[in-house]
């Protein structure tokens, strides 16, 4: 059988990298992503039926989202074209449209992968749409990025979003041992050292094939441990864009760790930001978020422990700051939790969205005038310090509107005295109003 991927450029005979070598050629050879090339999954159950469509692939580098879209324009008889979002344009476009037209009256159908799809703006986007809907091609893209955010809806309505997975450590090993079998040798690397090799790929084939050629370029005559593999190969970064949705992660597992009441959880991601480079001003802001959102009143002394870490790492710099926000984040993590203000802040704004037209009550209207007088502002007005326990009880939401309790503080940390001022008040306003 031809290779699929001869039609690449790369002349017989010369040199093919590793990861070129090792392309599966059928879906059957594609190591991992189960959950899409299973025997009930997604992909098989449409070449099963016959009913392939338009397809968004979604997950990180070098899961093989290039492979897969190649591998099914195969299975399905259709021409394979492959552009990128970020060197094409609207000319491109055009031409890769106008091909697949006189294709398509050939009797030659086109599957057009676009790989970083998310990259093209919305016009670009909407250009392929008209070609999806007549059948002159059958899109299949690839993203980092979540689609729900960088994809135009009409696109997504048109596409099955399927999402691919780092591979697993097992996944990565079954890679090394193909790729022993294609040099017909062993990586000269001792049982440490190969799970260190598969921890640097972080989950990603084609940097796990990358080191591996690497390690076998050495033609090392004694077996190495980790130490050594470490000495002479460089971790592979993890992937982070601080703009992206790695980011967006990482931040939300942090922020929930923290509300679910786990110092090392959050200390881990914090540390796992930290290492990808994100700046510590920007996780100060956010802890100091967490401090107002998820801790509130039940310790008030929650959100300045976060504004004094933050004033800290000001001063220090890097790297002894982050160890002050770290602090920050661990007393936060362990403080009472509640978030009964926030609640009642957006209870309150949508009341006021609702009444917003509603004047105060005359009784707590200032009176300057003598007109403003005779309309009736300022008239009984109980001045509460003059009142038996220092409170009128009177009521101070609009005539028309009936009292609304907006705040309910939780039994927890500070919240809990709070708790017991609230009721005690309610119980002298029903007095006073009896």
């Amino acid at each position: 059988m031809a290779d699929l991927f001869d039609t690449g450029g790369i002349a017989e005979g010369g040199h093919r990298p590793l990861a070129d070598r090792l392309r599966p050629q059928t879906l059957a050879e594609v190591i991992g992503q189960k959950q899409v090339l299973g025997p009930e999954a997604p992909l098989t159950v449409m070449l099963e039926a016959g009913t392939l469509g338009s397809i968004i692939f979604w997950g990180p580098p070098g899961v093989g989202k290039t492979t897969i879209a190649r591998l099914l324009a195969h299975e399905t008889d259709l021409y394979f074209v492959q552009i990128s979002a970020i060197f094409s344009g609207v000319p491109e476009l055009r031409k890769v449209f106008d091909a697949a037209k006189q294709r398509r009256r050939t009797g030659q159908g086109t599957l057009l992968f676009v790989d970083e799809i998310h990259r093209f703006n919305k016009a670009q986007q909407d250009s392929f749409l008209p070609h999806m809907e007549d059948g002159t091609i059958l899109l299949v893209g690839a993203t980092t990025e979540n689609p729900s955010f960088e994809l135009n809806r009409a696109v997504l309505s048109r596409a099955q979003v399927l999402v691919l997975e780092r591979l697993s450590d097992d996944d990565l090993e079954d890679l090394l041992h193909r790729s022993e079998t294609e040099l017909g040798r062993t990586l000269p690397l001792d049982e440490d050292a190969r799970a260190a090799l598969r921890n640097m790929a972080d989950g990603d084939g084609r940097a796990a094939l990358n080191l591996v050629e690497q390690v076998m370029s050495w033609r090392s005559e004694k077996t190495l441990d980790t130490n050594a593999l470490k000495t002479r190969l460089m971790k592979r970064a993890a992937q982070y864009d601080k703009s992206g949705d790695g980011h967006y992660n990482l931040i939300s597992a942090l922020h929930k760790s923290v509300r679910g009441s786990d110092p090392d959880a959050a200390l881990y991601w914090y540390a796992r930001m930290l290492e990808a480079g994100e700046d510590p001003r920007y996780l100060a802001r956010r802890i100091t978020r967490m401090a107002v959102e998820d801790i509130s009143l039940a310790d008030p002394q929650a959100q300045a422990h976060c504004v004094q870490a933050w004033e800290t790492y000001e001063r220090l710099g890097s790297p002894e700051g982050e160890l002050a926000i770290a602090q920050a984040l661990v007393y936060l993590a362990l403080a009472p939790k509640s978030n009964a203000v926030y609640n009642a802040y957006k209870a309150a704004r949508r009341a006021a969205k609702e009444t917003g037209s509603l004047m105060p009550p005359k009784h707590i209207l200032n009176a300057p005038t003598s007109l403003m007088k005779d309309q009736g502002y300022g008239a009984g007005y109980a001045y509460d310090h003059d009142a038996e326990d220092g409170f009128s009880g009177q009521d101070y939401f609009p005539d028309d509107m009936d009292r609304v309790q907006f705040y309910a503080p939780v039994e927890r940390g500070f919240e809990r005295d709070l708790k017991k001022r609230v009721d005690y008040f309610a119980k002298l306003r029903a007095k006073r109003n009896a």
